[in-house]
């Protein structure tokens, strides 16, 4: 395909300064807005509506397997949070602490949650009591407030929005089940509503959930070759059933501690959607979230009838689709550039030589193909595109992590690799050495993403150290 003119100037070229494109996209596509809250941000209706999309979706999924949805308090007292020594180790740096009430000063400070393991490990040490109260399959959706130094829209910020899943069983193995189970609804999400391709593996001992016994996540790779974590799903073990008590009575009247989970998404899939599949003239948006999925532009609208056959396509298609007519005084051009920097995946243009012809013209937003197609046959045609458009960007997604994901078996290999191709992922066998893990991002930048679930052996021994390999570890930057 030939190389697209540039429809929208306003947007700084991925390819000059992908930071500044990413931001000059998330303001001039309406998503969000800073706030007078250092680090915080506003996000707008379209970008809330992308969220809202993403909410319904994912909750459908968790529902379907039994999980049920409650509300946890926004504070936390510090006693509560203290209970657990390596998890408030953990989130210290990044806690926000509430000092006082009106003018009083509080006897004792109440942290603002940056997660909430510990308030469901204390309401669950008070409603389980046997084995017949087990599984408790939770989730919340919520809001969660992190001190971050350096912040960015919908990435990383200090308040951001968020889905985090705490389930509690009778045994490892079912607890184990579900943090894989969890896992693997966050991958096929994104691949089949996100359209974005994920690698599933667990995190390294190091780069573990803070009180986890094992964690793992969804990595994708963005346009820039940076990683970029997705999802993450974590197995505690009873270590936190341990600190608040979480007992209950098993089928032999023993006492036994609770096995947990949690897992959780946030809002940074959608900075994840924007940097998989934008482009030079702003967001290119999967049709499962799309708040418009289709946007009829009537031409000629002064003429007679063009408004009216328009709003008539309009309503058959709102019984299937997201649909919106634009019927402002603005110019074609104008809207065309305008629903392309908001990503809407069809355009569709109904003119009076259309409606005498009894068709109108589809544009897909990835490619700017023209089809005309008859009116008699417009849901199924709209259909169509709009599968044929997310598999489209899903596999360009696709090639481009497979493109941009290279195999080295030395840091030599790897600094090479990342000065000639740029950022990916890397494919490299590890020892299990913490020490050979921190090497390996000192000397190349490139952290530990995830171990791999699909293992492939890539050579021997260790990228590091050349001593024996135990596993196949992904590398790269990330954000």
């Amino acid at each position: 395909m030939a190389e697209q003119k540039k429809m929208v100037e306003a947007i700084t070229s991925m390819e000059d300064d992908f930071a500044q494109w990413y931001t000059d996209v998330v303001k001039k596509a309406d998503l969000v807005d800073y706030s007078s809250v250092k680090g915080c941000m506003i996000i707008r209706p379209y970008g809330y509506a992308i969220w809202e999309n993403i909410q319904r979706l994912m909750d459908a999924r968790f529902k379907a397997t039994g999980h049920e949805n409650v509300y946890m308090p926004l504070f936390i007292p510090e006693s509560l949070l203290q209970k657990e020594k390596d998890h408030v180790e953990g989130f210290a740096p990044e806690v926000a602490w509430v000092t006082h009430g009106g003018s009083a000063e509080l006897e004792e400070r109440l942290c603002v949650r940056p997660t909430s393991e510990t308030l469901f490990c204390d309401h669950y040490a008070k409603i389980v009591h046997s084995y017949r109260d087990l599984p408790k399959l939770y989730n919340q959706w919520c809001n969660v407030v992190r001190w971050e130094k350096t912040t960015r829209p919908f990435l990383r910020t200090r308040e951001f929005l968020w889905q985090e899943g705490h389930t509690v069983h009778a045994t490892a193995e079912e607890a184990i089940a579900e943090t894989e189970q969890m896992l693997n609804i966050y991958a096929d999400f994104c691949k089949d509503e996100l359209c974005m391709p994920v690698v599933k593996g667990r995190k390294t001992e190091s780069d573990k959930f803070a009180g986890a016994v094992a964690t793992y996540a969804i990595e994708a790779l963005m346009h820039d070759g940076k990683a970029l974590q997705a999802g993450t799903s974590h197995y505690f073990g009873d270590g936190f059933a341990r600190a608040f008590n979480m007992t209950f009575t098993d089928k032999e009247n023993k006492l036994q501690y609770m096995h947990q989970t949690s897992w959780g998404t946030t809002t940074r899939l959608i900075g994840g959607i924007i940097m998989t599949h934008g482009d030079n003239n702003g967001l290119v948006l999967p049709p499962a979230v799309a708040p418009i999925q289709v946007v009829i532009l009537p031409i000629a609208q002064h003429k007679e009838g063009v408004l009216d056959k328009a709003y008539e396509l309009r309503d058959r298609l709102a019984k299937r689709f997201r649909v919106k007519v634009d019927d402002s005084d603005q110019s074609a051009g104008w809207k065309f550039a305008e629903y392309e920097m908001k990503g809407v995946p069809l355009r569709l243009e109904i003119g009076p030589k259309d409606i005498a012809a009894n068709q109108c013209v589809i544009v897909r937003r990835d490619n700017r193909e023209k089809v005309f197609v008859s009116l008699d046959d417009l849901e199924e045609s709209v259909q169509k595109a709009l599968d044929d458009f997310a598999a489209a960007i899903y596999q360009k997604a696709l090639e481009n992590r497979e493109n941009r994901t290279y195999a080295c078996k030395t840091v030599d290999e790897i600094n090479a690799t990342l000065a000639e191709k740029g950022d990916g992922f890397i494919k490299a066998m590890w020892c299990g050495s913490e020490e050979c893990e921190d090497k390996v991002k000192e000397l190349t930048g490139a952290g530990s993403r995830c171990i791999p679930l699909e293992q492939e052996q890539v050579s021997d021994v260790c990228v590091c150290c050349g001593k024996p390999a135990q596993c196949l570890v992904y590398w790269g930057k990330a954000y």
